[in-house]
């Protein structure tokens, strides 16, 4: 069968079993099998195993329960509460506060877990109720929950960049110096969009009144002294990463004991917050996983066909600059996340991505930075915007979906321009690492 029937039939079969409601990674996984056993027949099943071992057998995989982990056990210790509580009392009454603070601590929350799921939730259930409360529009309100709780794909420790690192072999210590400086001038970008909104529709933000500060002082220690734990916990793990004092594995290990002591001096630590926190994280691992292995099977059956050759071949052949073919890519990723989850557009396309954008005399670490970005808009972008799910679980029920997709827009427009400034100045993602070179 000649490669591009191949092709074709792959990408067909996959969205027809999509549209049925089948998962990714049984799509994939079935897909790659069925592929294998017509040509190859039973004998074939093991190139199909082999693949899947190979790439489980890295030690490196080891960082992602870690990491996941620390993120549960912070949160199921109710740090996050204080956290969010904390940012309102410094905000004061800057107009806008409430929304910029809720972006702070999305950073925050970004940086102790990198769970998006769960850091919509929180955020839903912490920072939507009070935005309108205090009388912000719903829609600023729903997008800066959303926009916010999205930015674990770009705040390290982001399983989005380990995955990435792990897939095309490079440094996920150099990925996660990379994306600290895009991952906050994206925020900074939503904080300033939310600052001008409030100046020039101040009843779209108002800002807090006195009566909302009206906290007494014991209450205010009691939420400082308690919100500065899981700081601590992040800022010991990136330290230990990025002098070098320990791997990525060994950091993610001590943040998730971190976590643990952090919740022990919160008095919070209990065995159902322990088994809670690592049923959580079973969860979250064994999806993650599941994809893993169906993507992986499909990639290395279409390799065998010599598809990734293809695929390149047929993009490279393009008459058309290396500046255009970049946002050709970022046009492709952006489309692929309005019906795929990241994992498995990250591997489905970087094999066939990197290779090309090395042969252009692009930075690897500089195209994992893009990608993630470009994996935050797919977070939000109908019909798939899972975003849009975890908020409409706990949003208010006068809150549509309708409601949660028309907020988005000036959101996806704010990533949008924050990837065209990264491709235009690959400077902003590469300087932090060759500071450190």
């Amino acid at each position: 069968m000649a490669i591009g029937t191949i092709t074709a039939a792959l990408v067909i079969g996959i969205l027809v079993l999509l549209l049925l409601g089948v998962p990714l990674a049984f799509s994939t996984g079935a897909m790659s099998l069925l592929l294998i056993l017509t040509n190859f027949g039973s004998n074939g099943l093991a190139l199909v195993s082999a693949r899947i071992f190979g790439l489980m057998s890295d030690f490196a995989f080891v960082a992602v329960p870690m990491f996941v982990l620390m993120g549960t056990f912070l949160e199921k210790s109710g740090v996050t509460g204080d956290l969010f509580r904390a940012m309102y009392i410094i905000g004061g009454k800057l107009r806008g506060g409430l929304a910029i603070q809720t972006l702070i601590v999305a950073v925050i929350m970004a940086a102790m877990s990198g769970i998006i799921g769960g850091e919509i939730i929180l955020l839903g259930l912490l920072a939507l109720p009070e935005m309108l409360k205090r009388g912000y529009d719903k829609h600023l309100a729903i997008g800066v929950v959303c926009a916010g709780g999205s930015l674990g794909t770009m705040i390290p420790p982001s399983i989005v960049l380990i995955i990435y690192g792990l897939t095309t072999e490079t440094s996920v210590g150099d990925l996660f110096l990379a994306t600290v400086i895009p991952g906050l001038m994206l925020a900074s970008m939503y904080m300033i969009y939310v600052f001008v909104i409030a100046m020039i529709s101040p009843d779209k933000a108002p800002a807090a009144t006195a009566a909302d500060l009206d906290i007494p002082k014991e209450e205010k220690r009691r939420v400082l002294r308690n919100s500065i734990l899981p700081v601590l916990v992040v800022a010991w793990v990136m330290i230990c990463i990025y002098s070098g004092i320990a791997s990525i594995n060994e950091a993610a290990a001590m943040g998730a004991i971190g976590a643990l002591a952090s919740a022990a001096i919160k008095k919070t630590l209990t065995w159902k917050l322990v088994i809670e926190g690592s049923r959580q994280c079973l969860k979250i691992c064994g999806t993650l996983m599941w994809i893993v292995f169906g993507a992986t099977a499909l990639i290395g059956v279409y390799n065998l066909f010599g598809g990734t050759a293809y695929i390149s071949s047929a993009i490279e052949g393009l008459s058309i600059s290396p500046l255009a073919l970049l946002f050709m890519m970022m046009a492709i990723l952006f489309i692929l996340g309005m019906f795929m989850d990241w994992i498995g557009i990250l591997l489905l396309t970087m094999p066939i991505f990197v290779p090309i954008v090395v042969s252009l005399g692009y930075d690897p670490i500089w195209f994992g930075v893009v990608f993630a970005m470009n994996m935050q808009m797919s977070y939000l972008t109908p019909p798939f915007g899972p975003a849009a799910f975890y908020l409409k679980s706990v949003a208010p029920p006068e809150i549509s979906m309708s409601d949660i997709y028309r907020s988005f827009w000036p959101f996806i427009g704010i990533q949008a321009l924050a990837i065209t400034l990264l491709i235009l100045f690959p400077e902003i993602v590469l300087w932090l690492p060759t500071l450190f070179d």
